[in-house]
């Protein structure tokens, strides 16, 4: 097969998920449409290598992924996160019931390389996955190294109805209250006059490099500046490695906050450059490279832990979430819709609450509320849970994987 052909037919695949998505209103998620294709292709007429035939080979996938962390890194905005405490405390909450409910079932069903290499695709999204599929695969995991991926997959046929359905007997709450002319804006989770910041204090970040001319200021200094951000943190790893295991994806995700919050990155200059959707579909397309591994046996193999612990993951979500929600006076809907945001992050966070919203009310002074009560939170949480938290537990316990035996 050529290499245009490759390239031709995974773009084909890539697009007819993220079509099917649009269509059925991100309730058949892009990623399993894809995964399905995928390998319907590989057990019938796919090379085994076709995304390395199309260009995008191991190396690429890896620089792509300290670009990409790097880039995330930059979105934190700490005096935001630190007015939406009760969203991010809700989320990590959310977090530990995953953990220790998926702790639980494995010590009681499978094992301890089971819960490891489970818990960070589940409260996160394609990197995360992406770590504990490729840790998995050096131990000689191969089992597990397919299960990172298929749990990132199959997540968000629970994560998607359940978010909805909470987030739709929320607005109804919040719109009773507001038509009895209840609802105030300190009832909300953040405050109406915060909402015009939540996603953009760009123009306020200071810019080291701010004296040069913009038309000096290309996409190849943009990349510069990432990939010695990048650099630093790969050194950084290896200088520490005597000492303490730290992958250096983590420290990418810290440096690209520290170099943004400094002013030598600003934000998400990844997109700013044009290499954003270039990267994610890179990484996408080596995510379901791994799938080349998976034969319908091991697929039949793997559908009981599968379905079992995203089951458990959820339960032990909503239980923790829901008592913490409680003790901060967020109501169970919201606090378990905040909470579910790990099993999808953004886009999917946005998409469903607008859908919600738009469902509830043609209003717009009643979307208004909606949207001030519930986008943000939902945005944040999903910002905490999948961009952050995810990547921080996937390279800490990447290294707990204990390799197989002969």
């Amino acid at each position: 097969m050529s290499q245009m052909l490759a390239l031709l037919i995974v773009m084909v695949i890539l697009y007819l998920g993220d079509m099917i998505s649009v269509r059925t209103k991100a309730w058949i998620p892009s990623v399993f449409v894809c995964a399905v294709l995928f390998l319907i292709g590989y057990w019938t007429f796919f090379p085994q290598d076709i995304v390395s035939l199309a260009g995008i080979t191991p190396a690429v996938a890896v620089m792509l992924m300290y670009l990409l962390i790097t880039n995330m890194g930059t979105l934190l905005s700490v005096p935001e996160l630190v007015r939406q405490w009760k969203t991010i405390v809700i989320s990590l909450a959310g977090i530990v019931g995953i953990v220790i409910a998926v702790f639980i079932a494995c010590m009681m069903f499978f094992d301890m390389n089971t819960a490891i290499v489970t818990i960070p695709p589940l409260v996160g999204g394609i990197v995360s996955a992406l770590i504990m599929s490729k840790g998995a695969a050096s131990a000689g995991l191969i089992d597990l190294s397919v299960f990172a991926i298929l749990i990132y997959v199959m997540q968000g046929f629970a994560g998607y109805p359940l978010t909805a359905i909470m987030l739709q007997r929320e607005g109804k709450r919040v719109l009773q209250k507001y038509r009895q002319g209840e609802w105030h804006a300190s009832a909300a989770l953040l405050p109406a006059d915060k909402m015009a910041t939540t996603l953009s204090a760009e123009e306020k970040m200071p810019h080291l490099f701010s004296f040069i001319p913009a038309h000096y200021n290309t996409s190849y200094f943009k990349f510069l500046r990432l990939a010695l951000v990048g650099y630093l943190a790969y050194v950084v790893s290896g200088f520490l490695a005597p000492v303490v295991s730290v992958s250096p994806f983590v420290l990418c995700l810290l440096f690209g906050v520290i170099a943004s919050s400094l002013g030598f990155l600003e934000k998400q200059p990844l997109q700013k450059a044009n290499g954003f959707g270039f990267a994610v579909m890179g990484l996408m397309l080596f995510i379901f490279d791994t799938l080349n591994r998976a034969t319908p046996e091991m697929l039949l193999r793997l559908l009981f832990p599968m379905v079992l612990l995203i089951a458990v993951a959820i339960i032990g979500m909503f239980i923790v979430s829901w008592i913490v929600g409680k003790c901060l006076g967020v109501s169970m809907e919201m606090a378990f819709a905040i909470s579910l945001t790990a099993m999808y992050g953004f886009p999917a966070d946005y998409i469903i609450t607008n859908e919600a919203i738009t469902s509830l009310t043609k209003d717009e002074k009643e979307r208004e509320i909606l949207t001030q009560h519930m986008l943000a939170p939902m945005l944040v949480g999903g910002f905490i849970s999948v961009t952050m938290v995810s990547v921080v537990l996937a390279g800490i316990m990447v290294g707990y994987i204990t390799p197989m035996v002969g």
